[in-house]
């Protein structure tokens, strides 16, 4: 790409990495963008990343199927647990992103996403800066795709280097 040359990523095109359960197709990384990677991420049923935040990152989701549990705000309490149940000081609660949903997150922001569904759910992911969640996707997966249950110290020591403060646990069904 140069700079008088854009980036054209037509669909099922992008680099894939994934594990049996879960898949992230890499459309536009720091090689291509100094503001932000983007990414389609498939979330399987029973997933839960569990509630997080960052420090440096921002990040946008755009929910194109399915449905998912989302929370993008700073609890009255943070329960080591549960978050579905957090509520804001203002009064907002986690509420059941459809298709069209956008969630925006700021730097500091407490937020989390679950798949309780029986289906998959698809959704169109933007982080900013690159390239922190494109080496960190690709070691997760490979932690996770090692077949046995997830190595939740491996998880955590990675999600420090790539600053991410796990507040609630990762979980996979």
């Amino acid at each position: 790409m140069t700079a008088t040359e854009g980036l054209l990523v037509p669909p099922g095109h992008g680099r894939v990495v994934h594990t049996p359960a879960q898949r992230v197709t890499f459309k536009v990384t720091g090689t291509h963008s100094r503001s932000a990677s983007t990414f389609e991420v498939e979330v399987p049923p029973g997933f839960d990343v569990g509630a997080h935040l960052h420090t440096r990152s921002e990040e946008l989701f755009y929910v194109l199927e399915g449905e998912l549990d989302v929370l993008a705000f700073e609890p009255r309490i943070r329960t080591p647990d549960n978050w579905q149940k957090w509520q804001s000081s203002s009064g907002k609660k986690v509420m059941r992103a459809t298709p069209g949903t956008v969630i925006v997150v700021p730097p500091g922001c407490p937020h989390a996403f679950a798949n309780p569904t029986k289906a998959p759910a698809r959704m169109f992911f933007q982080a900013s800066p690159p390239p922190d969640h494109e080496r960190y996707f690709e070691e997760l997966l490979e932690i996770l795709g090692n077949g046995g249950p997830p190595d939740h110290e491996a998880i955590e020591a990675l999600r420090k280097r790539y600053d991410i403060e796990q507040l609630t646990p990762l979980k996979l069904r």
